[in-house]
């Protein structure tokens, strides 16, 4: 598994912005897979939790269901205005839900408030973080996978 932890020191120089991008607003755009296989789009918060990057979801939500089935995930930061000034993140992989009553209880107390009710939880194992910004009229596009440098392109 991927954690935050391992993107953190294997793109020490991405990994800030990335963050900044998910740290900028409570809410973001989770695609996961639905049986039949379509994608579906749920709002989402995540949170840095320890080593890891994690999701919580209402009991029974559709999404949290579709990534139990499938954990296969895409994440992508809510892009605040329209000059996109901070750039766009974009992050897959596959989510593991939390299911080991320490772990359970070491994710709700890294919360601002403990869910009243039974809920979902998952961590998210990286596969591919992308960071895209306009610099100088024109797109740089940093990509990071495990176990590879950060890999930069420029569309004009």
């Amino acid at each position: 598994m991927t954690s935050w932890q391992d993107f953190e020191q294997e793109a020490p120089d991405l990994e800030p912005a990335v963050r900044a991008r998910f740290e900028a607003h409570r809410h973001h755009v989770l695609a996961t897979l639905r049986k039949s296989g379509a994608p579906r789009v749920s709002g989402t918060e995540v949170r840095i939790s320890g080593a890891d990057l994690t999701i919580g979801s209402m009991y029974g939500a559709m999404k949290a269901l579709d990534l139990r089935r499938d954990g296969r995930f895409a994440l992508h930061s809510n892009p605040g205005d329209e000059t996109m000034v901070s750039g766009d993140a974009k992050i897959s992989g596959i989510a593991v839900e939390i299911v080991d009553e320490v772990d359970i209880s070491a994710y709700e107390s890294d919360l601002p408030q403990p869910p009243q009710e039974p809920s979902h939880a998952f961590r998210l194992d990286l596969t591919e973080v992308v960071l895209t910004t306009v610099e100088d009229d024109h797109l740089l596009i940093r990509s990071w996978r495990p176990g590879e440098p950060v890999k930069s392109v420029i569309r004009s």
